[in-house]
C-alpha cells in the first residue's frame, strides 16, 4: 500500500470515472465527475479479459475492507462516542452528565494505553473509496497532457480539478484518535466545566474532536487486475493439450496484464524503473506460451515482481 497522493481526473476526453464508497460495510455506487466538466457519456468499453477478473478484484477489495474493520479498536470507538455525548450534554446544560461522559472517555483511553503503551493512533473507523478510471491509453495520455498544459500556462486550479480523476485505486481512509494528545485534552476540559465556563468547554471539545487523524492507504486497481490476469494465465499455461479457446484466453490474459501495467504507468503509480522488467517478463511469457506450449514455473518471476510492486 502507498501513502495518499491526491492526483485524479480528465475533462477534455470526457472520461468516465466509476466510483463507489464503502462505509462500515455498506457499498453505495455512484458516479463522480470533475467539477468543471459536463457529465460524460458512458465509460469506455473494456476488453472481455479485463472484465473477467472483476469479481476477483471486488472480492480482494472487500476482504481488505473487512480486515481494516477487524483492526478497529472498540475502546477508541467508545471514547469518541462518550466525548460526543459530553458535548451534547453541555449543549443541553447537563454538566454532571458531561463530566461523567468525559471521565468515562478518559478511563477508556487509559485502558487502551495500558494494553498498548506504544500505540500512537487508535483506529476508530475505516471508510473505503474506490475510484475506477474506465479509459483507454490514448484517453489517459490526452488527460495527462492537458494537465501539463494547464500547469505550463499557470492555470493551477484548473489543472488540480482535472487531476482529481486521474486515478484507478482503492483508498482505505482510517479515522484515528491521537493517543499522545487526546487524553490530556479531555482532562484539560474538566476544570472549565467545573468553573462554569461551559462555552469554552464546548469550543475545546469541538476543537479536540477536530484533531482526529486521518490516515490513508492506497491500493492501485491496475495492480490487482494485473495480478489476477497473471493468475488466470498461469492456470491455463500449466494445462497440457489446451484447446484453441484456452490458447486465446491465455493470450488475452497476458495482454490484459500488460494493459493494466501500462495504465498504472500512465497514472504515475510507482517508479518508472519498475515497469521495464515486468514488460520484459510479459514479452517472454507470450513467447513461451505461444503455439500451445505448456509448462510449470513460467509465471513465478512475474508474480514475484507484481507482489513486490507498489508495496
Amino acid at each position: 500500500m502507498m501513502p495518499e497522493q491526491e492526483n485524479r481526473m480528465n475533462s477534455h476526453n470526457r472520461t468516465a470515472l466509476r466510483a463507489s464508497t464503502l462505509v462500515a460495510g455498506l457499498l453505495i455506487p455512484f458516479y463522480m465527475y470533475a467539477a468543471n466538466q459536463a457529465p460524460p457519456k458512458k465509460p469506455e468499453p473494456q476488453p472481455p479479459a479485463s472484465q473477467s477478473v472483476q469479481p476477483q478484484v471486488d472480492k480482494r477489495t472487500a476482504d481488505a475492507a473487512q480486515q481494516k474493520q477487524r483492526e478497529l479498536v472498540a475502546e477508541a470507538q467508545a471514547a469518541i462516542a462518550e466525548t460526543e455525548q459530553a458535548l451534547k450534554a453541555l449543549d443541553e446544560k447537563r454538566t454532571r452528565d458531561a463530566l461523567s461522559a468525559l471521565a468515562s472517555a478518559t478511563g477508556t483511553l487509559e485502558l487502551i494505553l495500558a494494553r498498548s503503551p506504544r500505540l500512537a493512533l487508535a483506529p476508530v473507523r475505516t471508510d473505503v473509496v474506490t475510484h475506477d478510471l474506465l479509459a483507454k491509453d490514448d484517453t489517459i495520455k490526452a488527460a495527462v497532457k492537458e494537465v501539463r498544459d494547464r500547469l505550463r500556462d499557470g492555470e493551477v486550479q484548473k489543472a488540480r480539478q482535472l487531476m482529481q480523476g486521474l486515478a484507478s485505486e482503492v483508498e482505505f481512509r482510517t479515522l484515528n484518535i491521537p493517543l499522545e494528545t487526546f487524553p490530556d485534552a479531555i482532562k484539560a476540559i474538566t476544570p472549565l466545566i467545573d468553573a462554569g465556563k461551559t462555552e469554552e468547554a464546548k469550543t475545546a471539545l469541538r476543537t479536540m474532536l477536530g484533531t482526529l487523524v486521518v490516515t490513508t492507504d492506497i491500493v492501485p486497481l491496475p495492480k490487482l487486475r494485473a495480478e489476477e490476469q497473471i493468475k488466470a494465465a498461469q492456470a491455463l499455461s500449466e494445462k497440457a493439450n489446451r484447446s484453441k479457446e484456452d490458447n486465446l484466453k491465455l493470450a488475452q490474459s497476458i495482454a490484459a496484464a500488460r494493459d493494466q501495467l501500462r495504465i498504472a504507468e500512465l497514472l504515475g503509480y510507482g517508479d518508472k524503473k519498475d515497469y521495464k522488467p515486468m514488460y520484459q517478463q510479459i514479452d517472454e511469457l507470450e513467447k513461451k506460451t505461444a503455439g500451445g506450449k505448456s509448462g510449470v514455473g513460467w509465471f513465478d518471476r512475474i508474480r514475484q515482481q507484481l507482489g513486490a510492486w507498489l508495496k
